[in-house]
């Protein structure tokens, strides 16, 4: 069947479409739901039905068909296909079926009429014809796989600057050299144990001359040699650990693990949740011996909300651990199934896998790991609201952590217990642990914007929104150097939301003085601003903007919170139904309660 619908063709036998006569690109699944929508147009597809007979018994998400609606939506237009909440979509525009060309009519006419020998010839060149079509379409097609594969080809060699791994002791006596692959460059100016303390500083001034950097620290225990490496890029970090019976072996492995060139296209631009998925997938079929990979792609499912997948990959992580006597690895994966146990609101179970990894870390002493595992303790004693049992798993968390001389996570123990204190109206200890915290700061000598998280606190623990005011803003202060860490983008966020409610117009278009990345938290606030100010275009540029950037980097959050932003506008550009099916598929149950009464008034 040919459809006509605008200016468009589109041949549901052959899948292939064009505008003008002039073929237009479409990917394979996309054709097919197009078809399908086309065939069945005056029904409403929900997304199993689809997914059933576009993808059959292959086994995808349910995002895919969001995304291939999406793609069909940018082709066609947003009136072309509707979304019924809870129900499905529909094809909207108006369709004919396309007329038997005129010179398939006259052939028809001749063979009717003709002796079957005067066909023949017509038959002959028809073939050819056919043929020679078929062999430029194969050279077509192979032009655009060579085209697509060279401009999508990570690069030969990679340039890393290197700031030396060292030992317990601090000493740098683990040597990498460059080869094919890595160009190694020795940078000088930091030391490991600053860059490890404060990368997010460190960073942002070595950023320029070095976009990839590569530290870690290594040790020995009981005859094994162990690993923690990191690799810092402009959008992501690549991080692993890994073990040896010698520290030739432990580089030698590390020099074939980096020799990998996928990763530095995960760490040198931002990824969505579903490409790095993809990516991941393909690179662990290249390289299933890589237990590190394999730990990152059971990672990946849990930002796609993906727990069974999650869970069914951490299994297989522990179990091939096991088989290649690797205690570290099966560590990390009772972690990780800890992690999905957590979110499924397992508690027992959870608590179960926390113990087997605090006993598998204690028998290679992973202090490090031990520190992570009782921090994630902690929350599972909160759940329980034993605040007693959630202060002892913080404890020993920062015990381990200082230990180690792990500082990063010595501070995330005491500030997060000053939280917990708080949420259990545990006063005294609340205060107690966040002057502990800061008493550790200034004896470690740390950059400025740690302290951020003091006053950070403070407006935590502050009732009105109007206390909260000072210590946002002392934030900002401590956060001028580091505009982007975490701390100062959620004051930003707060000040900027009690601003334009308190119609302080001003003071929220001072917030934005000096942000010149226009990166998604940034474009989130100038969304902000624009709405408050009645700018219509800007508001629809910057939302359209925030909500692509966040979808890449997959800021759930903020998505969410422009896709609510834009139903709430009265722009009939705006499509409606866009955004209120990526909130019913995306939403969850914490995000849906913060804007509950928002999602009632429009009946989401």
């Amino acid at each position: 069947m040919i459809y006509c619908f605008n200016d468009f063709e589109f041949d549901s036998d052959s899948l292939t479409l064009t505008q003008n006569k002039q073929p237009i690109t479409i990917r394979h699944n996309e054709a097919k739901i197009l078809a399908l929508l086309l065939s069945k147009k005056d029904e409403v597809l929900n997304k199993e039905a689809i997914l059933d007979l576009v993808w059959q018994d292959k086994v995808v998400s349910e995002q895919a068909v969001f995304q291939n609606i999406s793609h069909l939506r940018n082709l066609f237009g947003n009136a072309a296909i509707k979304t019924f909440p809870k129900r499905g979509y529909q094809w909207q525009l108006a369709t004919t079926l396309a007329k038997p060309a005129i010179k398939q009519q006259a052939v028809a006419e001749q063979v009717i009429e003709h002796p079957l020998v005067e066909t023949l010839p017509a038959q002959k060149t028809i073939r050819k014809q056919a043929l020679l079509l078929c062999v430029c379409a194969i050279f077509l097609g192979l032009f655009i796989i060579f085209s697509f594969n060279n401009d999508e080809q990570p690069p030969e060699s990679v340039n890393l600057g290197y700031i030396p791994i060292v030992n317990d002791n601090n000493i740098a006596d683990f040597e990498l050299v460059s080869n094919k692959q890595l160009n190694i460059t020795p940078i000088t100016s930091v030391t490991n144990k600053e860059f490890a303390t404060s990368s997010e500083l460190y960073y942002t001034n070595l950023r320029e001359e070095y976009p990839l950097i590569l530290t870690g620290q290594y040790r020995v225990f009981a005859k094994q040699h162990y690993l923690d490496f990191i690799v810092k890029g402009p959008y992501d970090d690549w991080q692993g650990q890994l073990s040896a019976n010698s520290k030739t072996e432990l580089a030698s492995k590390l020099d074939k693990h980096l020799s990998q060139l996928f990763i530095y296209s995960l760490v040198n631009k931002p990824q969505s949740p579903a490409i790095k998925q993809a990516t991941l997938s393909i690179a662990y079929q290249e390289a299933p011996n890589d237990l590190i990979i394999l730990g990152a792609l059971s990672n990946s499912y849990i930002d796609l909300g993906e727990l069974e997948k999650t869970m069914v990959l951490a299994n297989k992580l522990e179990q091939t651990a096991f088989q290649n006597n690797s205690p570290l690895q099966q560590g990390n994966a009772l972690l990780l199934q800890s992690t999905v146990l957590t979110q499924k609101k397992l508690i027992e179970l959870s608590s179960d896998k926390l113990t087997k990894a605090i006993s598998v870390f204690e028998s290679i002493n992973d202090l490090h790991r031990q520190a992570d595992a009782w921090n994630a303790q902690s929350w599972l004693d909160h759940q329980n609201k034993d605040y007693p049992k959630v202060k002892e798993s913080l404890l020993s968390s920062a015990k381990l952590a200082l230990k180690a001389q792990d500082i990063p996570r010595e501070l995330h123990a005491l500030t997060y217990l000053s939280i917990m204190a708080h949420k259990h109206k545990q006063e005294t200890d609340k205060y107690l642990y966040l002057q502990q915290a800061e008493n550790k700061m200034n004896a470690y000598q740390l950059p400025s914007y740690h302290f951020a998280k003091v006053p950070f606190h403070y407006a935590i623990f502050a009732q009105k929104k109007v206390a909260k005011e000072p210590h946002f803003k002392r934030v900002l202060e401590y956060s001028q150097l580091t505009p982007n860490h975490w701390v100062a983008q959620n004051s930003r966020e707060q000040l900027m939301k009690f601003y334009l409610a308190e119609n302080r117009l001003t003071d929220a278009a001072a917030l934005l003085v000096g942000l010149d990345d226009n990166n998604t938290p940034n474009n989130y606030l100038k969304t902000l601003l624009a709405q408050a100010n009645q700018q219509s275009s800007d508001f629809i540029h910057y939302a359209q903007q925030t909500f692509e950037t966040a979808q890449l980097s997959g800021n759930k959050r903020i998505s969410l919170n422009v896709a609510l932003l834009m139903l709430t506008s009265q722009d009939k550009s705006i499509n409606a139904d866009f955004y209120a099916q990526y909130i019913d598929e995306n939403a969850n149950d914490f995000w849906r309660k913060s804007n509950k009464e928002q999602l009632m008034a429009l009946n989401l």
